[in-house]
C-alpha cells in the first residue's frame, strides 16, 4: 500500500518488449481504466487512485500496452457483465445486453458516431440504479474507456478497423 506504480510495476518485470504502457485497471475489471501516463504517476493507495479517477477494488491489476484495442478490450469486459448478469433488475438485465451489443458492433465495424453518447447515456442508466454492485461494475469501465480513449472508439467508426 503507498508505493508508486511504476515502482510496483518494474517489480514485476517491466513492461512485456519494452512495450509502452497505454492503460491500467488498478482495482480489477470493474474499475475504471487509466491512461499509463496518469497511473505511471499514481501511488498504488486508496486515496491516490481515487483522485486520478478509479479505485482501488479487488487490487487486480490489469495492464495494456500499445498493442492492446481498448475497444476489444471493452468488448470482453461488457461481454463478461451481460453473461454474469442474474436478470432481477431490468437496469443491469437490460443495460448490459445493449453495451455488450453496441460495443460489439463498434469493433466488427457496423458502429454510428451517435453510439459514443448512447454508450455513455446507458451507462449512465445503469450505475446506481441496481440492486447489486454488478450495474456499477459494468457501467464504470464503459464510462472510463470512452473519456480516456474514445479516440479509438471514433476511429473504429469512421474506418470500420482498428487503429492499433
Amino acid at each position: 500500500m503507498g508505493t508508486p506504480f511504476a515502482e510496483l510495476l518494474e517489480l514485476a518485470g517491466g513492461m512485456r518488449g519494452g512495450r509502452k504502457l497505454k492503460g491500467c485497471i488498478p482495482g480489477g475489471s470493474s474499475m475504471p481504466v487509466l491512461p499509463g501516463e496518469v497511473m505511471m504517476n499514481t501511488s498504488m493507495d486508496y486515496d491516490s487512485i481515487a483522485k486520478a479517477g478509479s479505485m482501488l477494488g479487488s487490487g487486480a491489476v490489469i495492464i495494456m500496452d500499445e498493442t492492446t484495442c481498448m475497444v476489444k478490450a471493452l468488448e470482453r469486459l461488457a461481454y463478461f457483465y451481460y453473461e454474469e448478469s442474474c436478470g432481477q433488475c431490468t437496469p443491469c438485465r437490460e443495460g448490459t445486453g445493449w453495451l455488450y451489443r453496441i460495443i460489439n458492433r463498434i469493433e466488427h465495424g457496423k458502429g454510428r458516431q451517435e453510439d459514443l453518447d448512447l454508450l455513455d447515456n446507458l451507462a449512465d442508466n445503469i450505475q446506481g440504479r441496481t440492486i447489486c454492485a454488478l450495474g456499477d461494475a459494468a457501467a464504470m469501465p464503459v464510462r472510463a474507456m470512452l473519456k480516456h480513449f474514445r479516440d479509438e472508439f471514433t476511429y473504429h467508426i469512421e474506418y470500420k478497423k482498428c487503429m492499433v
